[in-house]
């Protein structure tokens, strides 16, 4: 048996002190806690790293504080399109891209996983595949606030092909090893305000936005989607933990350099078999969190908070 450690995110963006109000802030902590407590509750009574990072992110998919699920940005036309992955350190996965209907994106990827025929289903087939085994169906009512339809009318009325390339509000995600050093992860977002054309970015794909093997580490990212695809920033990680023998924070390092030298900013989170981890960002804030078996819950969202929730090596 080894020591358990789960790492959360909510988002990598330009947030700022001053940018958050007294409230939006408060709640984004509490979202983060409560993310944290349900996937602590799961690893502290010796269960798997997999339902703990699929209980995390289904939980900061119901709080609209987060682009995930209930609260996320809409596209171009004013709807929902949902995007998801959950993947164990075995190489079992699941993942959905373009979803409109499902209340927890992340558990239709994990019944994509567990149904084993495929691995990555999206659109009209992924929301019918999700319809036909049973899983919570959702509408606007749900899905859609006040403020992504407040984000959307802003950025339409700069005209043009104009989109939220600022990522203020991100992706969710959470990483973990248990106590029998198994790792998973799972990532799940709503994209960018303003996306057309079906655009799908990092999270859902496994090996950019979402990777975990026993064998190196668990990864979940949020960030600019486009460039994260193109450096294939989960599985490069876990490829420089395996075959150069780097730790969790050197592995991370390398290949965020990678990303900001394509121009590209964003976050990362990463546990390692034995319990080791990475937290590290390029951009002003990112909201994130950390528990484990050796200390107590952490969350922090701005940069100068580095070593409330930046769980080391």
């Amino acid at each position: 048996m080894t020591d358990w450690t789960l790492l959360i995110h909510g988002g990598a963006g330009g947030m700022a002190r001053g940018t958050l109000t007294t409230e939006q802030d408060a709640a984004a902590r509490a979202g983060l806690r409560a993310a944290l407590d349900a996937g602590a509750a799961i690893l502290a009574s010796g269960g798997k790293a997999l339902d703990a990072v699929g209980i995390a992110v289904a939980t900061l998919e119901d709080d609209p504080a987060f682009n995930a699920g209930r609260g996320a940005v809409l596209t171009q036309d004013g709807a929902i399109s949902l995007d998801a992955a959950i993947m164990a350190g075995d190489s079992r996965a699941g993942a959905v891209a373009a979803v409109t209907a499902t209340r927890n994106p992340v558990a239709l990827a994990r019944a994509v996983m567990e149904d084993g025929a495929h691995v990555f289903l999206a659109g009209d087939g992924a929301d019918a595949f999700s319809a036909a085994n049973g899983l919570e169906q959702a509408g606007d009512e749900w899905f859609v606030m006040p403020e992504r339809r407040r984000q959307l009318a802003e950025l339409q009325a700069k005209g043009g092909a104009a989109f939220d390339s600022e990522m203020k509000y991100g992706t969710v995600g959470a990483v973990a090893c248990d106590a029998h050093g198994r790792v998973a992860a799972a990532t799940s977002t709503g994209g960018v305000t303003g996306k057309r054309w079906g655009r799908i970015g990092d999270s859902p794909v496994l090996g950019a936005g979402t990777w975990a093997d026993d064998r190196a580490c668990a990864v979940s990212c949020t960030g600019s989607g486009e460039t994260f695809l193109r450096v294939g920033v989960a599985h490069a990680i876990a490829a420089r933990i395996r075959h150069l023998g780097e730790d969790a924070s050197a592995a991370t390092e390398a290949v965020l350099a990678e990303v900001t030298a394509l121009g590209g900013t964003g976050g990362i989170i990463v546990v390692t078999p034995d319990g080791g981890s990475a937290t590290r960002f390029s951009t002003k804030a990112m909201y994130r969190g950390s528990v484990s078996s050796r200390g107590e819950a952490a969350v922090a969202i701005y940069g100068d908070e580095l070593g409330a929730a930046d769980a080391p090596e």
